[in-house]
């Protein structure tokens, strides 16, 4: 394959080992589910409230067992996450589900801390143009931003998450250099955060340079377990770049039920998160261990898909009696 094919005399010994293809063992991958947040924060027409508690509890009943419920930003901002805290009140907690939301801030943090999450995450970007376009500040500020964050999760002993965004190309930029991955990665490590997501968020990615990158990274001395690959099916590649990320032993993978949604902020032909129905077929049909039944999350991906279905029927109805 291209991948057993990189030369690399400079690589740690299990990244020799895994590239040169002497572990090809399956095992447990979790996948991250992230709809009821990144899926749903993009619709026009507001969810209601009951069908967002609803998918919850579909999705918990799955076999899923992470799932980010909602995001405790600026109403103004992202509407549709106005009622992240009704939700994570009003849904069936199941044991064994870690309940996550989105906490870009400290009063973000304490108000999900109040709602009940059982763990934050906080969402920067290793392109420049990027986050001056998602939070009016560069990136080093951005992270000195998450401080508070970390310093209170550590405090309050809640996991914190990291989400790095355009690891493989910019909509403003374009193209965005390992390096700045890398470093942006490290320093949430540094902060506190048990995992960093690396999010391909305009889908510009292959399953080459998902790779290229995932060896830059490894050789930097991170580790699979630090990572999770977050994958945007904009082009068709999701499915082969995740496969890329599990030659490198990555183990957690995002994907939005449905294919829900994409970020706000990407620009034109960003969205298409991956289905996680997809997702959670390839992984058992290539051996992987995932814990979740395929029907039951079937199901929970065609009763949001009917809820959003009847919301724009009735949003074009209403503008058809405007005329």
């Amino acid at each position: 394959s291209r991948i057993s094919q990189f030369a690399l005399p400079e690589a740690p010994s299990m990244l020799r080992r895994l590239l040169s293809g002497q572990a090809r063992g399956r095992g447990r991958v979790t996948v991250y589910e992230v709809g009821p947040r990144d899926g749903l924060q993009n619709e026009k027409q507001p969810v209601p409230l009951a069908a967002k508690i609803r998918l919850v509890d579909l999705l918990s009943a799955s076999g899923l067992t992470k799932i980010e419920a909602g995001s405790f930003v600026s109403g103004k901002w992202v509407p549709q996450m106005a009622s992240s805290d009704a939700v994570l009140g009003g849904i069936s907690k199941k044991p064994g589900v870690v309940y996550a939301a989105l906490t870009p801030n400290l009063r973000g943090f304490e108000a999900a801390l109040a709602a009940g999450a059982d763990e934050v995450a906080v969402f920067g970007a290793a392109s420049e143009a990027f986050s001056r376009r998602n939070v009016n500040c560069d990136v080093e500020e951005s992270l000195r931003r998450f401080k508070p964050v970390a310093e209170a999760a550590l405090k309050a002993k809640v996991p914190l998450r990291g989400y790095v965004s355009c690891v493989l190309g910019c909509p403003y930029q374009g193209k965005v250099s390992h390096s700045a991955v890398t470093s942006v990665a490290h320093r949430l490590l540094e902060l506190g955060c048990y995992e960093v997501s690396l999010g391909d968020t305009i889908g510009v990615g292959t399953p080459d340079t998902m790779s290229r990158l995932l060896e830059s990274l490894l050789n930097s001395g991170l580790r699979p377990t630090h990572l999770a690959a977050h994958c945007h099916n904009t082009n068709g590649q999701a499915l082969a770049n995740i496969s890329a990320a599990l030659r490198f032993e990555l183990r957690t993978i995002d994907a939005s039920v449905a294919g829900l949604g994409g970020c706000p902020y990407a620009g034109p032909g960003a969205s298409g998160n991956v289905a996680t129905e997809a997702v959670v077929a390839m992984l058992h049909s290539n051996g992987y261990e995932t814990g979740i039944d395929a029907t039951k999350l079937g199901e929970a991906g065609d009763f949001i898909r009917g809820v959003l279905s009847q919301l724009k029927a009735e949003a074009a109805a209403k503008e058809e009696t405007k005329k």
